[in-house]
């Protein structure tokens, strides 16, 4: 499968965010020969004492160069593992709430061990922002990163609704991420306040030795939702997001395609996109009816809750080459399909649309929990599967032109339980 490479440069075209300039400014500071604590004691002594006003102590783990994401040798692929909807510090204040926290981290490390994937997407609600406190809300991400630093597994994340609350902000959660420089790829690369384009909007780029420039695009939305941080109506009323990928994002997004593409001298660059809240075209499709052998899964969530007002992102998720777009947020669904192609959707390869599998033990319903494997090829091929926490594969397929009327077996629901004392 992939590796993980140290890079010589970060560098990302189409990134407007500062923080890339701070991590430059970190690069340096590491080629400093002597110790920093000798560098310290003379400033110190010398009258220079304004600088430590100034000077930031990075965590041990940030004093690594960036990573390069990049196919196997051996292999040729790039296998991901989806965790979708980890809802950590949800009724924080129960005996249940906590318990939990502690089936899902054995959920995610028993996945991680099963499955060894190069690379881990947490694809939204990663806290349950509605339980949680102000001085405590961030915390529960050092929780749970924790079985991907126990494995020395890079993750990606983008943030979802329940991420966005009065007590806990996007913002923070990415300072956070920050921490864990050596392992979190997540970025943020279109300015503008969270409430407005949210924050985990960004791409990485695979490389494959023997070729120049990336081979694929791995794209990451925040389609915000939840309520201000921090922030009431006049009324004291809190105050709800819009949750969709906003059009100054699209905006950005389509720019940044056709930058890399004309920077490449590539038509198009085989991708793959995450986003919590699913597109529109899910909701579409589910309407018209999913089939348990051409769509094999389960499709409990009936309507399901998709973004509104999405169809000029679809368009440019089409027009980018994008491949397949993969979301959460409908605990009760994991089935894959292929979007139909409207006005603006022109020409390319069809594209997918694929839910994850509720992973954490917060959040509503009994399904048994998972995780939506993803193995990449240079090529565009897709493979993928759920792998269910007690070990099963469930509704494995392959996303290629005849995915839609190829079939395969139904998947078989199972599900899962707390214990007894479980309030739900």
């Amino acid at each position: 499968m992939g590796s993980f490479n140290q890079a010589e440069e970060y560098a990302q075209i189409g990134s407007n965010d500062s923080h890339h300039r701070r991590r430059s400014w970190r690069g340096r500071l590491r080629q400093i020969a002597l110790p920093s604590f000798l560098i310290l004691f003379l400033l110190f002594i010398t009258g220079h004492d304004h600088i430590f006003r100034t000077l930031t102590i990075w965590p041990s783990s940030a004093c690594k160069k960036p990573i390069k994401l990049q196919f196997s040798p051996s292999s040729s692929t790039l296998k991901i593992s989806i965790f979708e909807d980890l809802h950590f510090g949800e009724a924080e204040s129960t005996w249940w709430g906590p318990e939990q926290d502690i089936r899902t981290l054995q959920v995610m490390s028993s996945i991680l061990d099963m499955e060894s994937p190069d690379l881990v997407v947490l694809n939204g609600d990663l806290i349950t922002g509605d339980d949680t406190q102000l001085d405590n809300a961030t915390e529960y991400f050092d929780r749970l990163v924790s079985p991907m630093v126990k494995r020395n597994i890079p993750w990606a994340s983008t943030y979802g609704n329940h991420d966005n609350n009065f007590n806990i902000s996007t913002e923070a959660v990415l300072e956070k991420e920050r921490g864990y420089y050596s392992l979190s790829m997540t970025e943020k690369m279109v300015t503008g306040k969270a409430e407005d384009v949210g924050v985990s909007n960004y791409f990485l780029s695979l490389y494959q030795i023997g070729h120049e420039g990336p081979v694929a695009i791995l794209w990451f939305f925040d389609s915000r939702g939840g309520l201000a941080f921090q922030r009431t109506e006049k009324n004291g009323e809190k105050i709800q997001l819009p949750g969709t990928v906003d059009p100054a994002v699209t905006e950005w997004f389509v720019r940044t395609s056709r930058n890399l593409k004309r920077q490449h001298r590539r038509e198009s660059i085989p991708s793959l996109a995450f986003v919590h809240i699913p597109v529109s075209a899910m909701l579409t499709f589910q309407e018209a009816g999913v089939d348990k052998h051409r769509q094999p899964g389960i499709n409990d969530d009936v309507p399901l809750s998709s973004q509104v007002g999405d169809e000029e992102f679809l368009a440019a998720l089409s027009e980018a080459g994008v491949q397949a777009v993969f979301s959460g947020h409908d605990h009760g669904n994991d089935w894959c399909m292929p979007v139909e192609k409207k006005g603006g959707m022109e020409g390319g390869k069809t594209m997918f649309a694929c839910f994850g599998r509720h992973t954490g033990y917060g959040g509503y319903g009994h399904w048994m929990r998972g995780s939506r494997q993803v193995v990449l090829s240079p090529n565009g091929e897709i493979e993928t599967w759920v792998r269910l926490e007690n070990g099963d594969v469930s509704g494995h397929v392959m996303l290629n032109e005849t995915y839609g009327t190829d079939e395969y077996p139904a998947a078989k629901k199972a599900f899962t339980s707390l214990g007894a004392g479980e309030p739900r």
